[in-house]
């Protein structure tokens, strides 16, 4: 292996920055034809993780668990490094010295390969055919390689001893030891040789240089490249077509109009040829093992994200660029495949209009939008238990789809799409079909008695203080929205935070927002209310086979997701500026704003993480990273795209300033 030097100075400065979470210290770096996300775990299950948005490649080190806990420390000093494998092919990544508060340390596994492979073998240490690494040795140090499966550079590991040596048994365990009396110093070094995407430049990402807090910005330049926006580090680092559109959607106000573009033409670059919306885009070692010879594969199994590009594009065109020349000529501009992007947008359109057609023509559960076969996930709440088995989700039926209508009836009248959909608007009209007739299969009703015996119930069994949900509670029926609809066309009855897609991208009627809102922001498990932020499902008034399902410990269960927050305080925003309701839901509206502020601004720390959990100790919920060892085989991303969309979604101003 060649020898391992830093890169030069950068002409610009390069991105360095660090977000610490729980156990874990999240280290990144983006320099030249580097750019690297260092995870360094500690606690009883102690790892050393490299996440690189080039290929969405990965390289790791789990460590035997030991009954102490192991603390890392350093990594300040990283730098981004230059490389070569044993052909003398360059490899790029970073180097750095970090300490661990032990004297010993064993290997467990070592892998180097794709970040969904890593993800995997997170989860249940499997790993596709052909994962071989070659190990050699040297009294003090140890090296990891392997080629990618097609033959072509591929990734390197090199961990140092810098104060003892290497052992390794006839097991071929390897060991990691201190010299008597002192706890380890080692240098990691980590590389791959995946094309690095181009990034986009800070200058061109904000019409704000300053805008919102300094790790938002990071965190949002870190995910930016020209080509698309990755989704989420260390585990998305890639595109998805849903963490796009959302985020370009609370972004907006805050982006320059080259970066919506951008991302707006990342998805229609994406989309199949029938208007389909790429879910995820599977690249480098991950793409060859699908056997696609490397070129990129979609994933098209998500069923919201089709009606997600309408409200974005009408966003942007209409709102954003005024719906005049600069809109026309965007759309008039060529996509990846040649043809003017209208075209492609209108591909989209037409899918949309056909499926929602469907119930118009013949109204019933069955010509509802349902997961696609053979798949337990569909739309946001996309673990296998996001839905409670439900097939018919409720924030793609009653929400996106009139949303989606609406949209797209909206840029047939103003005349831009002329060029590209025949003159038949029919969206209108199929919206307010969906708009009436379709929220009423979701409603879930509970007398108070049954509430209260439910609400008492689960929170006896969460082992939290019920009085608070109790006293919300009045003596009316309780009526709230189902997350989704299962095989039968039951209604589930968990409750769910997606009414901040309907304040967004709806106008409701009045009755509706303050029957929806009112139940949400009750206290859990009454509602969705806690100390350290508004959940995003509450199973206390599901049966008890349910319940396990939405517990904190789950991916989309009684946990906070940050962007799920910013969304509904930008809904709330939103009706808020409607001059069409009465005073009664305006005062409800203004009331929720200030209670949803109350809990986002202590948690801002956080905000930029995908979503965390909690812990009730000494009478009130405390922040828990959500990360391995969860029930769910999932954890939280330290950088999530769509959570930085506080750099657009900003408190009222009588809110307390949020920390920088």
């Amino acid at each position: 292996m060649d020898p391992i030097y830093p890169l030069p100075a950068p002409a610009e400065p390069a991105l360095r920055f660090s977000l610490p979470e729980g156990l874990v210290a999240n280290e990144f770096l983006r320099q030249g034809p580097v750019a690297a996300h260092l995870l360094l775990t500690s606690g009883p299950a102690p790892r050393l993780l490299t996440a690189f948005p080039a290929g969405n490649s990965a390289t790791g080190l789990w460590f035997k668990p030991d009954a102490a806990p192991v603390h890392w420390s350093g990594a300040e000093q990283m730098q981004a490094v230059q490389g070569g494998d044993d052909q003398g092919r360059p490899l790029y990544g970073i180097a750095t010295d970090i300490g661990a508060d032990c004297a010993v340390l064993t290997v467990s596994g070592a892998v180097l390969s794709s970040a969904r492979v890593l993800r995997d073998y997170q989860h249940d240490r499997s790993l596709p055919p052909g994962i071989h690494n070659r190990v050699s040795f040297t009294t003090d140090s140890v090296r990891w390689s392997r080629d990618r499966l097609d033959g072509t550079a591929g990734y390197a590991i090199v961990l140092q001893v810098l104060n003892g040596s290497v052992d390794t048994d006839a097991h071929g365990r390897i060991t990691l030891r201190a010299q008597p009396g002192q706890t380890l110093r080692l240098r990691l070094t980590t590389l791959s040789a995946e094309a690095a995407p181009a990034p986009v430049q800070p200058a061109w990402l904000l019409r704000d240089p300053a805008a919102g807090t300094l790790r938002a910005r990071q965190s949002l330049t870190f995910l930016s490249y020209g080509d698309k926006l990755l989704a989420g580090s260390w585990r998305f680092n890639t595109y998805f077509g849903r963490d796009t559109l959302m985020s370009l959607l609370l972004l907006m106000p805050a982006l320059t109009r080259q970066a919506t573009e951008a991302g707006l033409a990342s998805v229609l670059d994406r989309l199949d040829i029938h208007g389909a919306v790429a879910h995820e885009e599977d690249i480098g070692e991950f793409a060859l093992l699908h056997g696609s010879g490397g070129a990129p594969v979609y994933d098209y199994k998500m069923v919201d994200d089709d009606f997600m590009l309408a409200p974005a594009a009408m966003a942007y065109l209409l709102e954003h660029a005024g719906g005049g020349a600069r809109a026309a000529q965007w759309l008039a501009g060529p996509g990846a495949d040649g043809q003017p992007r209208g075209v492609a947008l209108c591909r989209n359109f037409s899918l949309v209009q056909r499926l929602a057609d469907a119930y118009a023509q013949r109204p019933g559960i069955d010509t509802l939008i349902h997961l696609k076969p053979g798949q337990v996930t569909g739309d946001w709440r996309d673990s296998a238990d996001g839905l409670g088995g439900g097939v018919v989700s409720y924030n793609v039926n009653a929400i996106l789809v009139p949303a989606a209508l609406r949209a797209i009836a909206a840029l047939h009248a103003s005349g831009l799409l002329a060029p590209y959909l025949r003159d038949d608007a029919v969206a209108a009209g199929l919206a307010q079909v969906w708009e009436q007739q379709v929220p009423g299969y979701f409603a879930v009703r509970r007398s108070a008695a049954a509430a209260r015996d439910s609400v008492r119930s689960y929170a006896d069994q969460l082992g939290i203080d019920a009085a608070p949900a109790l006293a919300s509670l009045g003596n009316e029926e309780l009526v709230f929205s189902a997350i989704a609809l299962d095989a039968h066309g039951l209604p589930i009855p968990v409750q769910h935070s997606d009414l901040g897609f309907a304040l967004l991208l709806q106008q409701p009627p009045a009755a509706l927002i303050e029957r929806e809102l009112a139940a949400i922001m009750r206290p859990f498990p009454a509602g969705l209310m806690t100390g350290i932020g508004l959940l995003v499902a509450n199973g206390a008034y599901a049966d008890t086979a349910l319940q396990p399902l939405f517990g904190p410990d789950r991916y989309h269960g009684a946990v906070v997701w940050s962007w799920q927050q910013a969304l509904l305080a930008a809904g709330l925003a939103q009706q808020l500026a409607r001059r069409d309701l009465p005073a009664s839901t305006r005062a409800l509206l203004a009331e929720a704003r200030q209670a949803l502020w109350e809990v986002i601004l202590p948690t801002q720390s956080q905000s930029n993480c995908e979503l965390w959990s909690w812990t009730w100790t000494d009478g009130c919920y405390r922040m828990l990273p959500f990360g391995p060892g969860a029930a769910t085989a999932d954890e939280s991303n330290a950088a999530q795209l769509w959570s930085t969309v506080y750099l657009a979604v900003q408190a009222p101003a009588a809110a307390t300033t949020m920390p920088s």
